[in-house]
């Protein structure tokens, strides 16, 4: 499959793309930027500033967004107001990066060091009533996070590993079992991923210009061809969820280098995927 480009280059580093009727459709982030970005039906594209960055987002259950920024969250209010929660940490070489919520409700976001140096890294959760933990170190750059139909596993990244892990998930114990689900070469780069109804995971290979779609049992059995390398994440859309979207970066490009980077892309697959799952306070 080739995707096809559905808006020009509006962003620098376009990650985490999210799909909630509750938007109206798809929104996405320009995370150097600090920009929400959201997709009209005439396809145009609307901007807004949430902070020095924005990683990652997730529709509330009561309205509005939960939005990972540089050094933490902030909630969106159905009203649109903006509240920023205290900040996680106070190193200023370490930002927010990718995230997404759990069967039960709370906000999953990771980190990585803006120099990416090995092991500066966390996934961090964030429960409703605002409580933040820790629950996994020595990531490198922590990335794509998404669950399975059942809710029973929780697929992630951490790029520098080039590697794509599944966990075991429980409200509980939370992730556990950590165990490789496909193993990728040096110069694999797995970036953000979503899981599709029938259980496969697509993931963006930073650099490689592909998004991979891996059976329940860690086979490859499709490939979806983007015409710029730097994808960095992709998620399920449409009315029927059947449409794939696929983000891409402009980051660390001189200017006039390849057209179609920082641009939004779509194709058609041929399997829904799973309506996202809201932060549930």
């Amino acid at each position: 499959m080739r995707a096809e480009q559905v808006t020009g280059p509006v962003a620098y580093h376009a990650e985490g793309p999210v799909w909630s009727d509750r938007w109206g459709g798809l929104r996405w982030v320009d995370m150097l930027a600090g920009d929400v970005l959201s997709l009209a039906e005439d396809g145009t594209v609307r901007r807004r500033h949430v902070g020095g960055v924005a990683a990652a987002l997730r529709p509330r259950r009561g309205g509005g967004a939960v939005i990972a920024v540089e050094r933490g969250f902030t909630l969106e209010g159905a009203d649109g107001t903006l509240t920023p929660l205290q900040p996680v940490w106070s190193d200023a070489g370490v930002r927010m990066n990718e995230g997404g919520c759990d069967p039960d409700g709370r906000f999953w976001c990771g980190s990585m060091a803006y120099d990416q140096r090995p092991g500066a890294a966390a996934l961090y959760r964030l429960d409703p009533d605002g409580t933040v933990r820790a629950v996994l170190a020595g990531v490198t750059v922590s990335n794509g996070l998404d669950w399975s139909p059942d809710g029973s596993l929780a697929y992630y990244d951490d790029t520098a590993t080039h590697r794509i892990d599944v966990f075991d998930y429980d409200r509980d114990a939370g992730l556990t079992g950590r165990r490789p689900f496909v193993q990728m070469p040096d110069d694999g780069n797995p970036d953000g991923l979503t899981v599709d109804a029938e259980g496969g995971v697509w993931v963006a290979l930073y650099g490689s210009g592909v998004v991979h779609r891996y059976t329940p049992a860690g086979v490859l059995d499709d490939v979806v061809e983007v015409p710029t390398a730097q994808v960095t994440a992709c998620t399920f859309g449409g009315p029927r969820l059947d449409q794939l979207f696929v983000t891409t970066s402009r980051e660390g490009l001189a200017p006039g280098d390849d057209p179609f980077a920082g641009s939004l892309f779509r194709t058609d697959v041929g399997i829904a995927g799973l309506p996202v799952r809201e932060f549930g306070d």
